[in-house]
């Protein structure tokens, strides 16, 4: 398993590099912009994608849930303090969405993945902030506060692996749930 982590680890590392190098200094507001689309989606597929591909379904359980649950805290945010965008677009500015929604799957890579995953997933989620301050569609500070709220859902919604510990979602058709074995 190891060297099959190492496989998956490698790509996801280039992509961010890549992702966060693409881009030149001086692009136009729509080049930051769609960069940080790219950079937002690659982090998105890669806490999904690398515990799928290793079979991992508590980290993808845990990788979705961390970034659904700082999608619905950055929605109600943006009801509750509605803040006008730089580029006067609309009063969706306050926090990040596209940073909160990165900065949730990057801790997510780092708790399941160590700092080899989470330091270049963290670059790119640092990137994006960059690029949504850049592209006129938030100010530094919707940044700081999506960036709160991701790395804090991450970090709380997410575990280190233990091939002791399983969780087993479940549902009918008059409830849900999540089942645990612990192994000792």
């Amino acid at each position: 398993m190891v060297c099959g982590k190492k496989l998956l680890l490698r790509p996801l590392m280039l992509s961010v590099t890549l992702a966060c190098t693409a881009t030149p200094a001086l692009a136009s507001t729509k080049g930051w912009k769609d960069a940080s689309d790219v950079a937002r989606n690659v982090l998105v597929v890669a806490a999904i994608g690398v515990p799928a591909a290793q079979g991992d379904w508590d980290g993808v359980l845990q990788a979705g849930g961390s970034m659904a649950v700082t999608s619905g805290v950055t929605f109600a945010m943006k009801e509750a303090f509605p803040e006008t965008r730089p580029d006067l677009s609309d009063r969706k500015s306050f926090p990040s969405g596209h940073t909160s929604v990165s900065f949730a799957a990057a801790a997510t890579l780092h708790n399941r993945h160590g700092w080899k995953a989470g330091i270049p997933a963290h670059l790119a989620a640092a990137f994006v902030g960059l690029a949504r301050v850049k592209a006129d569609k938030h100010h530094w500070y919707d940044v700081v506060a999506g960036a709160a709220v991701g790395e804090l859902t991450g970090l709380l919604l997410t575990n280190k692996r233990n091939p002791n510990v399983q969780m087993f979602p479940w549902a009918d058709s008059k409830s849900a749930g999540v089942s645990m074995a612990m192994r000792f």
